[in-house]
């Protein structure tokens, strides 16, 4: 059932048109994985690692981990700790974020594609389908439109379909959120360039100038930071820019 999922979902993901419009070749692709081919145990093992193997990126392309995770790289840059938080840190709790604004999501496809396949009501080439819709629905959302069209132009095999292919989706989504989370960023490091300026200009108008004003503007920021609550702010801001 895993490798058939695999070569189904693949199947799917990077054909030409993301909805399949030639059912028949999809039905026969289902029953020569079926009845014509005989896997291995080795062959079986190796398909679900690379399944496995795939989860990542599935997490870093098509949820909002990547703006994420770049927003809280630019906050550590920004108040000038580039080692602390940690990375393991940062990672942790950009995942429990994307799972904790992904649930949506993974309710629809939990209820619209895992109860009906588990209860044999939807077949598994529906159940993909099914799964896919909700992550094109959120990805559709923060994709800008400017990003969209350019990578339809790109695409040398555009889909006769209305429907968005997959193909040009996630990297018009990945562009988006780069764009986004630089943005984001890029508001982040105003206040603390404000503080470093001044630490600067007084410590110049002081006769000053061996000492480094990264040492008295650092625990100004972290202080400021702290007293702001700036932890609360900056996650409850990325999680409603989601919706």
């Amino acid at each position: 059932m895993i490798y058939n999922f695999l070569l189904i979902f693949i199947f799917l993901f990077f054909s030409r048109n993301s909805y399949a419009n030639d059912t028949d070749l999809l039905n026969n692709f289902l029953l020569n994985t079926n009845n014509s081919i005989q896997w291995s145990v080795s062959m079986q093992a190796l398909l679900l690692i690379t399944f496995i193997a795939f989860i990542p990126a599935i997490i870093l392309m098509m949820t909002c981990f990547t703006r994420i995770i770049i927003v809280f790289s630019f906050l550590r840059s920004a108040i000038g700790t580039p080692y602390i938080p940690s990375n393991q840190i940062l990672i942790g709790l950009s995942l429990f974020l994307t799972f904790f604004i992904m649930q949506p999501t993974l309710n629809k496809v939990y209820e619209n594609s895992y109860i009906p396949f588990h209860k044999n009501k939807i077949n598994l080439e529906t159940a993909i389908q099914k799964s896919l819709d909700p992550f094109r629905e959120f990805m559709l959302n923060q994709t800008r439109k400017q990003d969209l069209l350019l990578f339809t132009k790109l695409d040398h095999y555009p889909s006769k379909n209305k429907v968005v292919s997959m193909k040009v989706l996630i990297p018009s989504f990945i562009t988006s959120e780069l764009t986004t989370a630089f943005k984001i960023g890029f508001i982040i490091f105003i206040p603390f360039l404000i503080i470093d300026l001044l630490i600067s200009s007084i410590l110049m108008s002081l006769g000053m100038m061996m000492v480094p004003p990264s040492i008295i503007s650092l625990p100004l920021k972290l202080i400021i930071f702290v007293l702001s609550d700036g932890w609360k702010l900056l996650i409850s801001s990325l999680t409603h820019s989601f919706y």
